[in-house]
């Protein structure tokens, strides 16, 4: 170990960002472990590293005692003060035993080390990025599928995508670019794993960020979003300036805001509504594309009864109830929707059939 290794160690301080100080002294904790596997000894050692020269150097240590204990290495006074008279209790001796060979071993330790340090640097330097970046968007190249996970390549790493965070009928085909969303950063002993998906209502959120500018900027806050991912989303949105439109912001301009989401989602279908602190009105515009004749709130209950006009009940349930679950969702109440002639009959004391959504 001469020059090159030094050199060696401070540019990787230098690329890595890995102290040449700690790998000096990792590297000697390996060589006190080498010196012992291969020379036998099992005495107190210590192996240093000449930062100049690069030269290394094995010494035995040893305690200076009243009397040593039997099978201790240490030394009695008596026997110090002949070596040097300066010798007092407790004084650490230090004798260079380093084998004429120790080169050779200490070269091929060295290298392990290094080639062990970097990998590890490497792996913490790509988990200290990624951890702190959950909950965004991340763009990747999608690299292989096996057995339905998805691998996408990020680069310095690679994403995973597992089968339950995949859109339903969304294709991945190899060497596509996409866009997914960080769920979770785990650190294992291949380095960090880094989760993300599509399904989850985050992207949705992160996408109308990187596309509104208002949305982006805090003007515009997107108060709720739920969705069912591949088929539909709703989206609540409220602007603090009142003279600024909360929707119309997100729409865009002859909605190329959000068809440029619809796009990037594959075509899933997106309904913007204003959020209200009043939840009649709330629940009324989460129905939307339906109209609304009248919300009845019960509080106690945290439910409401919507009433809509007879042709737009189905509206307003949406296909399999699609639409009501959705609101449900996106106001966290309990929606029973009737039509105008079933609430006539309730009110009358007739009786109807309703639809309910729950949250």
């Amino acid at each position: 170990m001469k020059h090159e290794l030094l050199e060696a160690l401070e540019q990787l301080e230098r690329e890595k960002g890995i102290s040449k100080a700690l790998l000096l002294e990792t590297i000697e904790a390996a060589l006190i472990t080498a010196y012992k596997k291969n020379f036998g000894s099992s005495h107190n050692v210590k192996v240093v590293i000449d930062e100049n020269t690069g030269d290394v150097r094995v010494y035995s240590r040893c305690e200076v005692v009243e009397v040593p204990e039997e099978d201790s290495f240490d030394i009695a006074l008596e026997d110090a003060k002949k070596r040097d008279p300066n010798y007092e209790l407790g004084d650490i001796i230090d004798e260079e035993v380093t084998p004429r060979d120790f080169g050779r071993i200490a070269a091929q330790t060295a290298k392990q080390v290094v080639v062990q340090r970097i990998r590890e640097a490497e792996r913490s330097i790509i988990f200290d990025e990624f951890v702190d970046r959950e909950s965004e968007i991340v763009t990747g190249m999608i690299q292989r599928i096996s057995k339905g996970t998805v691998f996408i390549n990020l680069g310095k790493t690679e994403a995973v995508l597992m089968p339950s965070e995949q859109i339903p009928g969304e294709e991945y085909p190899q060497g596509g670019r996409i866009k997914t969303f960080i769920v979770e950063v785990n650190k294992t002993s291949k380095g960090p794993q880094i989760v993300v998906s599509r399904t989850h209502p985050g992207l949705v959120k992160r996408l109308f960020e990187l596309e509104v500018p208002e949305i982006f900027s805090g003007e515009v806050e997107i108060k709720a979003i739920s969705r069912e991912a591949g088929s539909r989303t709703k989206l609540a949105v409220y602007a603090r300036n009142q003279d600024l439109d909360p929707v119309g912001s997100c729409v865009g301009p002859k909605g190329t805001r959000v068809q440029n989401i619809v796009n990037e989602l594959g075509g899933e279908k997106i309904d913007i509504v204003e959020w209200s602190e009043d939840p009649a009105i709330f629940i009324s515009s989460a129905l939307s594309p339906s109209k609304v004749d009248l919300v009845v709130i019960h509080d106690d209950e945290k439910s409401a009864t919507v009433v809509v006009p007879d042709y737009q009940l189905s509206l307003a349930i949406g296909k399999e109830g699609q639409n009501a679950r959705l609101a449900a969702k996106l106001t966290n109440w309990k929606i029973d929707i009737k039509s105008a002639s079933q609430y006539e009959k309730i009110v009358s004391g007739t009786g109807a059939g309703t639809e309910t959504a729950e949250k």
